[in-house]
């Protein structure tokens, strides 16, 4: 059921999903392997990059409502190692190159410190943390994503 839902979250992606996943994808060259509606927990998150331990969301119009469950999610999150980042869909269609050295720049800093992808991340994405183990987000219920 839950791969159904994050397939069904694909498919029916917004297009400031759709362009931040096109910002996204060419960062595989680096290592940097992103996935999207990605179940962690009881939470889908828009993308995720596990090897370097970072969720990026995209919130619409509605975050206003929603600020006391996205804390929640995020103290969820980080309890687990991960690290947020939070777009609005304003920024991400109309700021898409701030948005994008936003996320380079904290790959980055976990390059830096230690947090690199493997030179050749599995076929099954993901890769390694070099020197720490990496965020525990499987056994919870993920779902696999597709491109």
């Amino acid at each position: 059921m839950s791969t159904d839902l994050a397939r069904r979250l694909r498919r029916n992606a917004s297009p400031p999903e759709l362009a931040m996943w096109r910002m996204l994808w060419p960062l595989r060259q680096e290592g940097w392997h992103f996935r999207r509606q990605m179940q962690l927990g009881p939470y889908y998150v828009d993308f995720v990059c596990v090897n370097a331990g970072l969720v990026i969301e995209i919130d619409g119009d509605s975050h206003a409502l929603t600020e006391d469950s996205d804390r929640t999610r995020d103290d969820y999150l980080s309890a687990r190692g991960l690290l947020v980042l939070r777009f609005s869909n304003h920024d991400v269609m109309n700021n898409a190159e701030g948005v994008y050295q936003s996320v380079v720049s904290t790959l980055t800093a976990a390059r830096a410190t230690g947090d690199t992808p493997t030179p050749d991340p599995s076929p099954q994405g993901g890769g390694r943390r070099k020197g720490k183990a990496a965020p525990q987000v499987r056994g919870e219920g993920r779902a696999e994503a597709s491109p």
